[in-house]
């Protein structure tokens, strides 16, 4: 099966819930701009109508900004928007429907929490990213499934890239990109810290001093 293009490493934005559509797209270009690799348009409060309305006006700003657009479990809405892709979690729908809908180019995204297991039936049924999580308390969802960085690990044969979510911060994101995070999914820590753009790229800097 061709799978979508290997994700680059850095932070995989997932937008707050936000009942203003201009204000959404005020929130997040500068975040775009300033180096987010993916964006998943993510609103749980929303009807379908916002939805669409939201997820349109994202995946033209993502456009202007060469970032992929991944929607929250609606691979439907994902279809008729153009998106990138689509990310499924545990309960939220068929993961090899999606790709026979989006494609065989199309992103689409697993939740895994803290399951191995359940990381190898999505790669097997087509997913190209896993996401396990949460390493921590979250304050955007609750949970009490913790992953632990070894998962990350001993995902890496599975040849796909890796997601880390939950709780994440510039302080502790470390030992999940030692770990092989490719990326790291965030909410609340960029978009309601005092300066956003400030946090995305404090994020960024983890990645950089991975490598050194």
């Amino acid at each position: 099966m061709t799978r979508a293009p290997v994700a680059p490493r850095g932070v995989y934005l997932i937008t707050p819930d936000e009942a203003d559509t201009a204000r959404l797209l005020v929130r997040v270009a500068p975040l775009l701009a300033a180096g987010a690799c993916w964006l998943q348009y993510r609103n749980k409060s929303a009807d379908p109508v916002l939805r669409h309305e939201q997820a349109a006006a994202l995946q033209a700003l993502c456009d202007a900004h060469g970032v992929p657009l991944i929607i929250n479990d609606d691979a439907v809405l994902a279809q008729r928007i153009g998106a990138a892709g689509v990310h499924i979690g545990e309960d939220d729908g068929d993961i090899a429907a999606a790709r026979a809908l989006l494609g065989p180019r199309a992103i689409i995204g697993a939740s895994c929490y803290d399951d191995l297991g359940l990381a190898e039936r999505a790669v097997a049924a087509g997913a190209s990213y896993i996401a396990f999580g949460a390493f921590h308390p979250s304050r955007s969802k609750h949970t009490t499934r913790r992953a632990h960085p070894d998962l990350l690990r001993q995902s890496a044969a599975l040849g796909v890239p890796r997601v880390a979510i939950g709780g994440l911060t510039p302080d502790n994101v470390g030992p999940v990109i030692a770990a092989g995070a490719e990326l790291v999914a965030v909410i609340s820590s960029v978009f309601e810290a005092d300066d956003p753009v400030a946090s995305l790229h404090a994020y960024l800097a983890c990645f950089q001093d991975s490598r050194a």
